[in-house]
């Protein structure tokens, strides 16, 4: 293979590049990306300032993040390594904080155990720009490797400011006050051991799964969804947790479960810190979820008289708007939720810290908040499949779900459509009263081949069957 057949299997995503472990994710890939992030340092930021590289638990990660280390060092860019696994958001802050010129994790988030990948992130502290993803990714084409005068490389503890950071944006004394007991659940990813330590320090009662290294992540993706938090949704009811939270592979991410066992999605976590932060803390700002998620934050936002903004999938679009104006509270459908006065960057572990926070002043274990929000603003239900298919297929199904002639969706009519990423349609169909407006997206991903398909309605049982008709359209 050619070196310009190896960089075109170097394909960037919504948050940098990823790949299957010796395949794509070979050590010599890793360092044309490494090389091509430190054209992009050296010719768009301030060098001198360094870059902080960080790296998650997966297999050959510890190594990648080396590799780039000396990249960039040897391209004569100072650079603060980790000194253990650690999670996104605590490189993020530390590029803030120290006022680097960047960031780089070696990470591929919540994909099985056989992926890698590298994440770069920007020197506010978030997401790199799709602007600067450019530029990173033509520099990969190019094949550059800069040289210059020998840098240091330093190794640095990053998760004990993040920790202590993390605690100053919730009442720590209040959810002890509160006496509720937790189940963390790291799914041996870079979050490990972190929550757990601020709740002993604290006195809370906690049970913590999952906490150990092991990058194969026996019998799951660490993404914390269904099904993968199984074993958490097991042990809430076990050990009479009043909630459980998940974090991903890498920590940016957050899933939750309620006193019963019953999975919280992301939405539903979104949608119970917004109102807490709206009605409570009456913390300034507009509200930003991206394309995919629930309509319900709509009609919270609505009701507080703030302004929402729909973006395109992927938190870099989040960040882009963050970047742009005052933004209280930006999130995604995979469970990314992030805000500006900590960072441009979404945070599982500071998210679980908050859900906590919202328990103990409500007075509420985590089923109940859910309950609340739909009583008060309509039923809202959500589903997602991801759908394996070829390319040939995938394209397809994008292409008749765009095409006017297509009106309807099995049984469902089609109300309207949206095509801000992907292709929505609005359906009619029953709403349950004033629950949720039924919609179904479908999105082909641009580095694998996968199409994705999303539902929100007024019930579980419509949901499903969205989805399931949805998937017949993609199939036929």
């Amino acid at each position: 293979m050619t070196n310009d057949e190896r960089t075109k299997t170097i394909k960037f995503g919504t948050d940098g590049w990823r790949g299957i472990i010796a395949d794509d994710f070979t050590f010599e890939n890793v360092r044309r990306v490494g090389g091509a992030i430190a054209a992009y340092v050296l010719g768009h930021e301030e060098s001198s300032r360094g870059v902080i590289v960080g790296y998650d638990t997966r297999f050959a990660s510890q190594r990648a993040a080396r590799i780039v280390a000396d990249v960039l060092a040897e391209a004569g860019i100072p650079v603060k390594l980790a000194s253990d696994y650690s999670p996104t958001p605590a490189i993020s802050l530390a590029v803030k904080k120290q006022n680097a010129a960047g960031g780089v994790v070696i990470t591929s988030s919540h994909n099985p155990w056989n992926w890698n990948g590298v994440k770069f992130k920007g020197k506010f502290g978030g997401s790199a720009t799709p602007a600067m993803m450019k530029i990173i990714e033509d520099e990969v084409r190019k094949g550059s490797r800069p040289k210059g005068n020998q840098a240091a490389v330093e190794e640095v503890d990053l998760k004990e400011d993040y920790a202590s950071t993390i605690c100053q944006f919730v009442d720590l004394d209040l959810i002890t006050k509160a006496k509720f007991k937790f189940a963390i659940d790291s799914m041996h990813g870079s979050g490990r051991g972190i929550l757990a330590s601020i709740f002993a320090s604290r006195g809370i009662q906690h049970v913590a799964i999952r906490q150990d290294l092991n990058p194969l992540f026996p019998g799951i993706n660490p993404e914390p969804i269904l099904p993968h938090i199984a074993m958490l949704q097991e042990v809430v009811v076990k050990e009479g947790c009043h909630a459980g939270f998940a974090s991903d592979g890498d920590a940016d991410r957050i899933g939750a479960v309620a006193e019963d066992g019953s999975f919280v999605d992301s939405h539903k976590i979104f949608s119970v810190i917004l109102r807490w932060l709206l009605e409570r803390k009456k913390w300034p700002g507009e509200v930003v979820r991206a394309f995919n998620t629930t309509c319900m934050l709509d009609r919270i936002a609505k009701r507080y008289g703030r302004k929402l903004n729909e973006c395109s999938i992927g938190f870099k679009y989040v960040v882009d708007l963050m970047m742009e104006r005052d933004i209280l509270i930006g999130g995604e459908e995979s469970g990314g939720i992030g805000y500006s006065r900590f960072l441009p960057e979404r945070d599982g572990l500071l998210n679980a810290l908050l859900l906590a926070n919202v328990m103990a002043e409500e007075g509420k274990p985590l089923g109940q908040l859910v309950a609340d929000l739909q009583r008060e603003y309509g039923p809202h239900y959500y589903g997602r499949r991801d759908l394996h298919i070829s390319e040939e297929i995938k394209q397809g199904a994008i292409q008749r779900a765009r095409a006017e002639g297509t009106s309807r969706l099995g049984s469902f009519a089609v109300a309207r459509k949206e095509g801000l990423d992907g292709v929505k349609f609005f359906l009619e169909a029953p709403t349950n009263g004033n629950g949720a407006e039924p919609w179904v997206l479908f999105r082909a991903s641009g580095t694998e081949p996968l199409l994705r398909v999303y539902a929100e309605a007024a019930s579980p049982a419509l949901v499903e069957e969205i989805l399931a008709t949805a998937e017949k359209f993609v199939n036929s």
